[in-house]
């Protein structure tokens, strides 16, 4: 009866952290020139075992991905999934729920992955926000160049990736 109380309990607590978390994303690609390169970057985005549904908007060019609850979410094969279909992420906006997590410096961690605010002046954030990423590959070279040009960043102490985002 007692280990049953602590696995409730356990149980409990794990779901309150998993409220932060990514929840969905606005893809925009581009290249894309007919239905059919629209449906061939979707059936490659549809094969990442994170992505529970896409919707598609062909007059914008646009995929609105929505995130499995819980799944640990890789934008790096994101993008990869669209340029192995023969295209480029012109911008990648993602919703990012704050209510359980602390910014600190302007950056803050998800999965094994550090995430550095680059026009936030350590603003309080909660609820979802939207974050654009803007390191090379999700990003124009102008939006890029703007905001990266002096960043040194060392590895981040978990072994993950630092991605750049502005809000």
């Amino acid at each position: 009866m007692k280990l049953l109380k602590i696995f409730i309990l356990l149980l409990i607590l794990s779901t309150g952290f998993a409220d932060a978390q990514f929840t969905k994303a606005e893809l925009q690609v581009s290249g894309l020139t007919c239905a059919l390169c629209s449906k061939a970057t979707e059936k490659s985005l549809k094969t990442l075992p994170f992505i529970s549904d896409i919707k598609t908007d062909l007059l914008r060019n646009t995929f609105i991905l929505t995130f499995k609850n819980g799944e640990a979410i890789n934008f790096d094969l994101i993008s990869k999934k669209v340029q192995d279909a023969g295209f480029f992420v012109n911008s990648l906006k993602t919703t990012f729920n704050f209510d359980s997590v602390k910014l600190s410096s302007n950056t803050f961690s998800y999965g094994a992955d550090t995430f550095r605010l680059m026009n936030a002046a350590d603003k309080p954030l909660t609820g979802d926000v939207a974050v654009t990423l803007i390191d090379k590959g999700f990003a124009p070279k102008s939006v890029s160049k703007k905001y990266l040009n002096q960043i040194t960043d060392a590895a981040p102490a978990n072994g993950g990736r630092i991605y750049h985002v502005v809000i």
